[in-house]
Protein backbone atom coordinates (compact mmCIF):
# COMPACT_ATOMS: atom_id res chain seq x y z
CA UNK A 1 0.00 0.00 0.00
CA UNK A 2 1.05 3.52 -0.61
CA UNK A 3 -0.59 6.78 0.09
CA UNK A 4 0.23 8.39 -3.31
CA UNK A 5 -0.52 11.80 -4.45
CA UNK A 6 -0.56 11.58 -8.33
CA UNK A 7 -1.37 13.59 -11.52
CA UNK A 8 -1.32 12.52 -15.44
CA UNK A 9 -1.82 15.01 -17.61
CA UNK A 10 -3.09 15.28 -21.19
CA UNK A 11 -0.30 17.17 -22.57
CA UNK A 12 -1.08 17.39 -26.34
CA UNK A 13 2.23 19.88 -26.42
CA UNK A 14 4.85 18.74 -28.59
CA UNK A 15 8.69 19.74 -28.75
CA UNK A 16 12.22 19.19 -27.02
CA UNK A 17 10.37 18.83 -23.54
CA UNK A 18 7.47 18.74 -22.12
CA UNK A 19 5.73 16.91 -18.69
CA UNK A 20 3.80 13.65 -18.87
CA UNK A 21 2.96 12.77 -14.97
CA UNK A 22 4.44 14.20 -11.24
CA UNK A 23 3.54 12.72 -7.71
CA UNK A 24 4.63 12.40 -4.37
CA UNK A 25 4.11 9.05 -2.68
CA UNK A 26 4.18 7.76 0.95
CA UNK A 27 4.98 3.99 1.25
CA UNK A 28 4.04 1.58 3.55
CA UNK A 29 6.58 -1.01 4.05
CA UNK A 30 7.83 -3.12 1.49
CA UNK A 31 5.37 -1.37 -1.29
CA UNK A 32 6.52 -2.51 -4.52
CA UNK A 33 5.96 -1.53 -8.40
CA UNK A 34 7.10 -3.55 -11.21
CA UNK A 35 8.70 -5.11 -12.58
CA UNK A 36 7.24 -3.05 -15.11
CA UNK A 37 8.38 -0.64 -18.29
CA UNK A 38 6.46 3.09 -19.10
CA UNK A 39 6.69 4.84 -22.44
CA UNK A 40 8.17 7.50 -20.97
CA UNK A 41 11.46 8.55 -18.97
CA UNK A 42 10.73 9.09 -15.48
CA UNK A 43 12.81 10.31 -12.22
CA UNK A 44 12.33 9.46 -8.56
CA UNK A 45 13.80 11.06 -5.68
CA UNK A 46 13.63 10.21 -2.05
CA UNK A 47 12.79 12.72 0.32
CA UNK A 48 12.99 10.24 3.53
CA UNK A 49 13.13 6.56 4.69
CA UNK A 50 14.72 3.87 2.28
CA UNK A 51 14.23 1.05 -0.53
CA UNK A 52 15.80 -0.30 -3.52
CA UNK A 53 15.98 -0.07 -7.23
CA UNK A 54 16.80 -2.88 -9.35
CA UNK A 55 17.14 -2.70 -13.09
CA UNK A 56 19.01 -4.56 -15.91
CA UNK A 57 19.97 -7.19 -13.00
CA UNK A 58 21.70 -5.14 -10.86
CA UNK A 59 20.34 -3.85 -7.65
CA UNK A 60 21.20 0.07 -5.67
CA UNK A 61 19.86 0.18 -2.38
CA UNK A 62 19.16 4.08 -1.74
CA UNK A 63 17.76 6.68 1.30
CA UNK A 64 16.80 10.00 1.26
CA UNK A 65 18.96 12.64 -0.89
CA UNK A 66 19.13 10.09 -3.37
CA UNK A 67 17.43 9.41 -6.97
CA UNK A 68 16.76 6.70 -9.53
CA UNK A 69 15.99 7.46 -13.13
CA UNK A 70 14.57 4.86 -15.46
CA UNK A 71 14.50 5.27 -19.95
CA UNK A 72 11.16 5.01 -21.71
CA UNK A 73 10.93 0.62 -22.15
CA UNK A 74 13.39 -0.65 -19.51
CA UNK A 75 12.33 -2.91 -17.09
CA UNK A 76 12.83 -1.66 -14.03
CA UNK A 77 11.64 -2.85 -9.88
CA UNK A 78 11.24 -0.73 -6.48
CA UNK A 79 10.47 -1.34 -3.25
CA UNK A 80 10.74 0.30 -0.05
CA UNK A 81 12.52 -0.50 2.96
CA UNK A 82 10.29 -3.14 5.51
CA UNK A 83 11.70 -0.68 8.51
CA UNK A 84 11.94 2.67 6.99
CA UNK A 85 9.92 2.60 3.96
CA UNK A 86 10.33 5.71 1.51
CA UNK A 87 8.47 8.96 1.20
CA UNK A 88 9.61 9.98 -2.88
CA UNK A 89 8.60 12.48 -5.44
CA UNK A 90 8.63 11.49 -9.09
CA UNK A 91 8.11 12.99 -12.50
CA UNK A 92 7.05 11.89 -16.19
CA UNK A 93 8.54 13.67 -18.86
CA UNK A 94 9.24 13.01 -22.81
CA UNK A 95 10.07 15.00 -25.76
CA UNK A 96 12.61 15.12 -28.63
CA UNK A 97 15.37 16.59 -26.41
CA UNK A 98 14.99 14.47 -23.40
CA UNK A 99 17.38 11.95 -24.35
CA UNK A 100 19.52 14.70 -24.67
CA UNK A 101 19.37 16.41 -21.78
CA UNK A 102 19.66 12.75 -19.50
CA UNK A 103 22.83 12.54 -21.40
CA UNK A 104 24.32 15.42 -20.61
CA UNK A 105 23.55 15.45 -17.08
CA UNK A 106 25.15 12.11 -16.76
CA UNK A 107 22.15 9.83 -16.67
CA UNK A 108 21.74 6.34 -18.33
CA UNK A 109 20.53 3.36 -17.73
CA UNK A 110 24.09 1.98 -16.95
CA UNK A 111 24.55 5.06 -14.44
CA UNK A 112 20.66 5.58 -13.48
CA UNK A 113 21.40 6.68 -9.88
CA UNK A 114 22.33 10.17 -8.26
CA UNK A 115 22.33 12.12 -5.46
CA UNK A 116 21.13 15.88 -4.41
CA UNK A 117 21.35 17.91 -1.29
CA UNK A 118 17.95 20.02 -2.89
CA UNK A 119 15.04 18.11 -1.40
CA UNK A 120 13.15 21.04 -0.58
CA UNK A 121 14.34 22.70 -3.36
CA UNK A 122 12.81 19.79 -5.96
CA UNK A 123 9.24 18.76 -3.50
CA UNK A 124 8.46 22.52 -3.71
CA UNK A 125 8.68 22.47 -7.69
CA UNK A 126 6.83 18.98 -7.82
CA UNK A 127 4.17 20.44 -5.13
CA UNK A 128 3.79 23.48 -7.84
CA UNK A 129 3.31 21.17 -10.61
CA UNK A 130 0.62 19.72 -8.87
CA UNK A 131 -1.37 23.37 -7.78
CA UNK A 132 -1.28 23.47 -11.53
CA UNK A 133 -3.14 21.16 -12.89
CA UNK A 134 -6.51 21.86 -14.68
CA UNK A 135 -6.28 21.93 -18.42
CA UNK A 136 -5.04 25.09 -20.49
CA UNK A 137 -2.52 26.73 -22.31
CA UNK A 138 -1.23 28.68 -19.29
CA UNK A 139 -0.42 25.68 -16.95
CA UNK A 140 0.74 23.46 -18.98
CA UNK A 141 3.51 26.19 -19.86
CA UNK A 142 4.00 26.49 -15.95
CA UNK A 143 3.96 22.96 -15.59
CA UNK A 144 6.96 22.13 -18.42
CA UNK A 145 8.71 25.09 -17.30
CA UNK A 146 8.66 23.87 -13.90
CA UNK A 147 10.13 20.53 -15.38
CA UNK A 148 13.05 22.28 -16.96
CA UNK A 149 13.75 23.76 -13.51
CA UNK A 150 13.01 20.59 -11.32
CA UNK A 151 16.17 18.89 -13.96
CA UNK A 152 18.53 22.29 -13.81
CA UNK A 153 18.16 21.93 -9.95
CA UNK A 154 19.35 18.27 -10.19
CA UNK A 155 22.23 19.10 -12.84
CA UNK A 156 23.20 21.64 -10.74
CA UNK A 157 23.33 19.64 -7.66
CA UNK A 158 23.71 15.95 -8.34
CA UNK A 159 26.60 13.65 -8.20
CA UNK A 160 25.96 11.04 -10.41
CA UNK A 161 27.41 7.47 -9.38
CA UNK A 162 30.02 5.63 -11.47
CA UNK A 163 30.39 8.09 -14.11
CA UNK A 164 33.41 7.53 -15.85
CA UNK A 165 36.15 10.66 -16.13
CA UNK A 166 36.70 9.93 -20.00
CA UNK A 167 32.88 10.10 -20.69
CA UNK A 168 32.46 13.54 -18.76
CA UNK A 169 35.90 14.77 -20.61
CA UNK A 170 33.91 13.70 -24.20
CA UNK A 171 30.64 15.27 -23.13
CA UNK A 172 32.96 18.79 -22.59
CA UNK A 173 34.13 18.49 -25.27
CA UNK A 174 30.76 17.63 -27.53
CA UNK A 175 29.34 20.51 -25.75
CA UNK A 176 32.22 23.21 -26.82
CA UNK A 177 31.62 22.08 -30.70
CA UNK A 178 28.18 22.46 -30.62
CA UNK A 179 28.85 26.25 -28.93
CA UNK A 180 31.48 27.17 -31.30
CA UNK A 181 29.01 25.39 -34.48
CA UNK A 182 25.95 27.93 -32.59
CA UNK A 183 27.99 31.01 -32.24
CA UNK A 184 30.80 30.90 -34.63
CA UNK A 185 29.07 33.85 -36.67
CA UNK A 186 29.52 36.06 -33.03
CA UNK A 187 32.96 37.28 -32.16
CA UNK A 188 33.03 34.91 -29.10
CA UNK A 189 36.46 33.79 -27.71
CA UNK A 190 37.96 30.77 -26.56
CA UNK A 191 37.27 32.00 -23.01
CA UNK A 192 33.65 32.39 -23.78
CA UNK A 193 33.33 28.64 -24.66
CA UNK A 194 35.23 27.63 -21.43
CA UNK A 195 32.92 29.94 -19.53
CA UNK A 196 29.99 27.84 -21.31
CA UNK A 197 31.39 24.59 -20.59
CA UNK A 198 31.81 25.31 -17.43
CA UNK A 199 35.78 24.33 -17.41
CA UNK A 200 39.29 26.22 -17.13
CA UNK A 201 40.35 27.30 -20.41
CA UNK A 202 43.65 25.25 -19.90
CA UNK A 203 41.63 21.95 -19.16
CA UNK A 204 39.71 23.02 -22.47
CA UNK A 205 42.99 23.21 -24.55
CA UNK A 206 44.21 19.43 -22.97
CA UNK A 207 40.53 18.10 -23.91
CA UNK A 208 40.73 19.26 -27.47
CA UNK A 209 44.09 18.24 -27.81
CA UNK A 210 43.27 14.74 -26.11
CA UNK A 211 39.87 14.14 -28.61
CA UNK A 212 40.37 15.97 -31.49
CA UNK A 213 44.33 17.05 -32.11
CA UNK A 214 44.09 20.75 -32.56
CA UNK A 215 43.47 23.43 -29.48
CA UNK A 216 39.90 25.10 -29.10
CA UNK A 217 41.38 28.11 -31.18
CA UNK A 218 42.46 26.39 -34.10
CA UNK A 219 39.03 24.69 -34.22
CA UNK A 220 37.70 27.66 -33.95
CA UNK A 221 38.97 29.27 -36.50
CA UNK A 222 39.18 26.22 -38.57
CA UNK A 223 35.21 26.15 -38.63
CA UNK A 224 35.00 30.14 -38.88
CA UNK A 225 37.02 29.86 -42.46
CA UNK A 226 35.52 26.71 -43.40
CA UNK A 227 31.69 29.03 -42.83
CA UNK A 228 33.50 31.45 -45.18
CA UNK A 229 34.64 29.38 -47.85
CA UNK A 230 31.21 28.45 -48.02
CA UNK A 231 30.33 31.91 -48.17
CA UNK A 232 32.61 32.72 -50.34
CA UNK A 233 31.26 30.20 -52.87
CA UNK A 234 27.94 30.34 -52.62
CA UNK A 235 27.05 34.36 -52.24
CA UNK A 236 28.37 37.53 -53.82
CA UNK A 237 28.84 39.04 -50.24
CA UNK A 238 31.61 41.30 -50.21
CA UNK A 239 34.86 40.44 -48.43
CA UNK A 240 33.88 42.31 -44.95
CA UNK A 241 30.29 41.49 -44.93
CA UNK A 242 31.62 37.91 -44.80
CA UNK A 243 34.23 38.31 -42.61
CA UNK A 244 31.28 39.79 -39.91
CA UNK A 245 29.42 36.90 -41.00
CA UNK A 246 31.85 34.75 -39.21
CA UNK A 247 33.03 36.05 -36.51
CA UNK A 248 35.47 38.67 -37.21
CA UNK A 249 35.17 42.38 -36.27
CA UNK A 250 37.99 43.41 -38.45
CA UNK A 251 38.02 42.48 -42.45
CA UNK A 252 41.83 42.68 -42.07
CA UNK A 253 42.50 40.41 -39.47
CA UNK A 254 40.11 37.72 -41.02
CA UNK A 255 42.01 38.34 -44.41
CA UNK A 256 44.91 37.15 -42.11
CA UNK A 257 43.79 34.26 -40.72
CA UNK A 258 42.38 33.06 -44.02
CA UNK A 259 45.70 33.57 -45.79
CA UNK A 260 47.19 31.45 -43.02
CA UNK A 261 44.83 28.77 -43.52
CA UNK A 262 44.05 28.49 -46.93
CA UNK A 263 47.48 30.31 -48.47
CA UNK A 264 45.55 32.53 -50.50
CA UNK A 265 43.49 35.62 -49.84
CA UNK A 266 39.79 35.65 -49.71
CA UNK A 267 39.09 37.81 -52.76
CA UNK A 268 41.64 35.62 -54.72
CA UNK A 269 39.82 32.17 -53.66
CA UNK A 270 36.53 33.19 -54.84
CA UNK A 271 37.96 34.05 -58.20
CA UNK A 272 40.06 30.91 -58.79
CA UNK A 273 37.05 29.07 -57.51
CA UNK A 274 34.49 30.20 -60.02
CA UNK A 275 37.40 30.12 -62.51
CA UNK A 276 38.09 26.59 -61.82
CA UNK A 277 35.33 24.53 -61.74
CA UNK A 278 36.16 23.41 -58.26
CA UNK A 279 32.30 22.54 -57.02
CA UNK A 280 32.21 19.09 -57.06
CA UNK A 281 34.79 18.96 -54.19
CA UNK A 282 33.73 18.13 -51.03
CA UNK A 283 33.70 20.89 -49.07
CA UNK A 284 35.45 22.57 -46.18
CA UNK A 285 32.23 22.15 -43.67
CA UNK A 286 32.03 18.43 -45.08
CA UNK A 287 35.85 17.73 -44.28
CA UNK A 288 35.46 19.35 -40.51
CA UNK A 289 32.28 16.87 -40.22
CA UNK A 290 34.01 13.94 -41.47
CA UNK A 291 37.10 14.68 -39.07
CA UNK A 292 34.82 14.89 -35.84
CA UNK A 293 32.35 11.72 -37.27
CA UNK A 294 35.76 9.37 -36.81
CA UNK A 295 36.73 10.92 -33.37
CA UNK A 296 33.27 10.66 -32.15
CA UNK A 297 32.83 14.20 -31.76
CA UNK A 298 30.05 16.59 -31.71
CA UNK A 299 27.49 13.86 -33.16
CA UNK A 300 24.15 14.84 -31.90
CA UNK A 301 22.10 11.34 -31.70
Amino acid sequence: MEKAYKLEFQNEMTGGLYLICCGCSQTEPLHSFGPALKPHYLIHYVLRGRGRFIMDGKEYPLEAGAGFYIEPGELAFYEADEAEPWTYVWIGFSGTRAGDYMHGMGLSKEHPIFASDASGELYQTVKDMMEHNTCGFSNALRRDGLLGIFLSIIARTTFVQEAAESNRANDYVNRAVDFIKSNYCNPIRVTDVADYVCVHRSYLYTLFENHIGMSPQQFLTSFRIAKAVELLQMTELPIESIAISVGYTDPLVFTKAFRQMKNISPSRYRKEYLQSGMRHRQSDLEQIEAFLNERGVGVSE
